[in-house]
Formats: C-alpha cells, sequence, structure tokens
C-alpha cells in the first residue's frame, strides 16, 4: 500500500474527518535531504475533524503523529500539517 493510501486510512479511522486532503509532494523536492527515487518521503496533509475542535495547535500535531503511528512516521522524511477543528 502507498504511504498516502495508509496516512488517508489512518487519520479517516482516527478522525473521521469532513475533509481530508493528502499530497504526496516529494517531487517537489527532488535533491534535497531525504529524497529518494520514487517519491513517497515528503507529503502534506490538510485535514478537518471535530475531534480538534478543542484542541491546540501542539495537541491537534501530536494527536496526528500518535494516529500514523511512531513506524509510518519513521518512513516519512517531511509532513507538512494543516489541521483545523
Amino acid at each position: 500500500m502507498r504511504i498516502a493510501d495508509e496516512i488517508t486510512e489512518k487519520l479517516t479511522g482516527a478522525f473521521a474527518p469532513e475533509h481530508l486532503e493528502v499530497a504526496d509532494v516529494s517531487e517537489s523536492h527532488r535533491g534535497h535531504a531525504g529524497w529518494r527515487e520514487g517519491g513517497e518521503t515528503h507529503f502534506s496533509v490538510t485535514i478537518r475533524a471535530a475531534a480538534f475542535h478543542d484542541m491546540n495547535r501542539v495537541a491537534r500535531h501530536r494527536a496526528v503523529h500518535a494516529a500514523l503511528t511512531p513506524a509510518l512516521v519513521a518512513r516519512i522524511h517531511a509532513l507538512s500539517l494543516e489541521i483545523s477543528g
């Protein structure tokens, strides 16, 4: 399974988002640290879910990272998050 699909699956299961976009933006980082042939190194995630409503920015990021699991996060070089409640 592609990493973008894993991210989508885990975040959907954990937060039932009203809106979720997961983009593999690896190609725009070609030649930079962490980039590797085939992509799947740099991701941008936009998520809106009621679960985040009462959380501050740090708590939201921690919740997303916990939902993705350390094993999945370790396979990603860079993860850009835009989170709203």
